[in-house]
């Protein structure tokens, strides 16, 4: 008995409100090229690249009876022939997505996407404050004012700024830095009301606060975790997880002798250096703790710091992992040793 997925499979490009589409049928595996207009189309699977507007676009097509999966375009483009056309495009999805090995991407839902857009507008807007601090120094050191190192440390140059009797200042330079430094205090604001969004989420959230459990994980970084990985039961082990993050190391072996080189940095660069951040501080206060774990100050002792914090990296998110397919909260390793009965 054959399902819709073996007789019929239309793939498309969705850069534009009109799509080149491939259709291909099991039968006799013929690619047509065409430009869809009406999604009134019997039911069949749909391979879309996941691009922007990807998940909104799967999930309108699957409330009409197909059957959608969204690949990522760098599994995309060996499957290319030659140029970068749309067609061409839609032909590589056609053969992308019937293979048995090829990897999907899961689709999100709006409030899933609600939750990315916090976090990405949180992080536009730290990036947008780190440009303006770093602005408003520069201008004040050309006339010989500076401040300690550290965001902290703005607040002292902002004062000066606004004080009108500080005669270091010209009246030019002045009314210039003053737009500059209230723009500093309305991204202050901006970012701490979303942060507070946020910690908010992260009480009330379950798979959150089970997370913010974890040395080295706070509400921010769990937010994003939920929100990039809707469905951690996708990946095979905690390994394939941090694989996937990019904290694991490249591999380039061949002839049955392994080479391993540095992380592969694949993956989200935001996640990957929240919880490398979360790491390092976990690193900082081992270093002065006498009830820091045993292994951890063994690590430190044989590895450099960075390279400590990136290992460290590697097994908070695959403890992460676990929790959030097994439940449960994270225990520190003293607490089993004291709950678990003696052989």
């Amino acid at each position: 008995m054959k399902s819709r997925n073996s007789t019929r499979r239309r793939r498309f490009e969705c850069a534009a409100m009109i799509f080149p589409v491939a259709t291909s049928s099991a039968a006799n595996n013929v690619v047509t090229l065409a430009i869809l207009r009406d999604w009134k189309q019997p039911a069949c699977l749909v391979g879309i690249e996941a691009c922007g507007s990807a998940h909104y676009w799967a999930r309108e097509i699957a409330t009409l009876g197909h059957e959608v999966r969204l690949i990522p375009p760098a599994y995309v483009k060996p499957f290319v022939k030659r140029g970068k056309t749309d067609a061409a495009d839609a032909e590589a999805i056609s053969e992308a997505v019937t293979r048995k090995t090829m990897r999907f991407v899961p689709i999100k839902t709006a409030e899933q996407q609600a939750g990315t857009m916090v976090l990405k507008s949180r992080a536009l807007l730290v990036k947008q404050q780190t440009q303006t601090i770093n602005a408003l120094r520069s201008h004040l050191a050309e006339l010989g004012i500076i401040a300690a190192a550290g965001r902290t440390k703005v607040e002292a140059l902002v004062a000066i700024v606004r004080d009108v009797a500080d005669i270091r200042l010209p009246a030019a330079a002045r009314f210039a830095l003053t737009a500059v430094a209230d723009q500093i205090e309305a991204q202050a604001d901006q970012i701490d009301k979303l942060e507070r969004a946020i910690v908010a989420a992260a009480r009330t959230d379950k798979d959150m606060r089970r997370l913010t459990t974890i040395p080295g994980i706070g509400a921010i970084t769990a937010a994003t975790i939920k929100a990039l990985v809707p469905d951690p039961g996708g990946f095979k082990s905690a390994r394939h997880f941090a694989a996937w993050l990019g904290l694991t190391p490249r591999q380039h072996s061949s002839g049955g002798k392994e080479r391993m080189g540095r992380i592969s940095k694949m993956g989200n660069p935001e996640l990957r250096s929240l919880l490398v951040l979360g790491a390092t501080s976990v690193l900082r206060i081992a270093r002065k703790a006498d009830r820091a774990p045993p292994w951890l100050k063994s690590l430190l002792a044989r590895r450099p710091y960075k390279v400590a914090a990136v290992a460290l990296a590697n097994k908070t998110a695959r403890i992460a992992w676990a929790l959030l397919n097994r439940g449960g909260i994270y225990r520190h390793p003293e607490t089993l040793a004291t709950t678990t009965p003696a052989a």
